[in-house]
This record gives structure tokens, sequence and C-alpha cells, in this order.
């Protein structure tokens, strides 16, 4: 199903068409799992949150089935994302409280700055990872929720600029800001 026609049964959905109401999570559940799969692939050995519960809480989230005014397709991958991504922190919190009465884990010298290539993030990184996301979007919301959107959503740049109401060109470069900047702000927290 192209992004149009799925922009169409969301509006359907939210005129109230029961039945549009009805497609929206049999449409996008292999992609969220998919989705919810690589953000999990993320995460440090030991992980208790599966992909597929990882979708369901995501989707609950969202509204189930009573799904609120969605513009288009990527607006609603973007909240999917960023569901995803906070219930990804909660479980990261409620682990590092319980491990070691909440102590933070020690980071090699040698880690460096924030590396979306990197296979996993163990709690502590991904901890400091939100801290510096929420630290971003105080000094330029753009960038921030750029970068959710990009990292949490699997949205192609273009996709996300085009949610965002700016060009490609300028995604790329807020992106490559945000990137600095957030390395920045990791290694700063790290001490």
């Amino acid at each position: 199903m192209n992004a149009g026609e799925f922009t169409v049964i969301l509006q359907r959905a939210e005129a109230g068409d029961p039945q549009a109401a009805d497609q929206i999570l049999p449409l996008v559940y292999d992609e969220l799992r998919k989705l919810a799969a690589a953000k999990m692939a993320r995460e440090a050995p030991g992980q208790t949150l599966q992909p597929t519960a990882l979708v369901h809480e995501a989707w609950l989230r969202l509204g189930g089935e009573a799904q609120p005014n969605w513009q288009n397709r990527a607006h609603f991958f973007a909240a999917a994302a960023e569901a995803m991504r906070r219930i990804l922190i909660e479980n990261a919190r409620r682990r590092a409280a319980l491990r070691h009465g909440g102590g933070v884990e020690k980071v090699s010298a040698n880690a460096t700055g924030f590396d979306v290539a990197a296979p996993e993030m163990g709690d502590a990184e991904l901890l400091r990872l939100n801290d510096a996301l929420e630290a971003l979007a105080a000094h330029d919301s753009r960038k921030a929720e750029l970068v959710k959107q990009w990292y949490f959503s699997g949205l192609t740049l273009e996709q996300i600029a085009a949610a965002l109401g700016i060009s490609a060109r300028t995604a790329d470069r807020d992106l490559a800001y945000a990137k600095a900047w957030l390395g920045k702000e990791i290694l700063r927290l790290r001490g």
C-alpha cells in the first residue's frame, strides 16, 4: 500500500469510519514489527522486551483503535517511533533502578560520542542519549525532533524533511549539526 492510500484510511478513521480504524493496525503491523526489531537489535543483550510486545505497547500508547488525527503516513510512523523510544527509555530506567541499587554502568574510556551505527546500546547509554536529546530539544526543538524521527522511526531523511516542512538539504545540515551536538553532550554526561 502506498503512502497516499494509507493517508486516506487515516482520514476515514478520523471521520469515524469503524472499518477504516480496524484496517490501520493490520496495514502497518509488519512495518512496525520491523522497526521494533531494528530498535531492539540496538539494545544490550538480556533485554526482556520483545519486538512484538514493543509494537503492541506502542499501538496502545498511540490510542489503539481510537486513533488520533494523523496528517499522513510519516506523521503516524514518527509518533509510533516516539512511543517506542519512550517505552525503551522507561524500561532502561526501570532496569537501572533495580540493578545495583540504581547505580550507573561504567563506560570504556575508548567509547566515543553519538554513533547510531553502534550494534547495541546499554541502558546507561540509552539513558544518556535520551538526556542528550532532551537537552537538544531545549536548545533546538526542530533538530531534536529530526533526530528522533531519523533514529527511531526508520523514515528516510526526505520523508522526515517533508513531515517537518523543511527541505532535504536543511534536514541533512540539521542532522549533521545535531549529531555533533549530541556527541559532545553525551561525552559531557559521561563525565
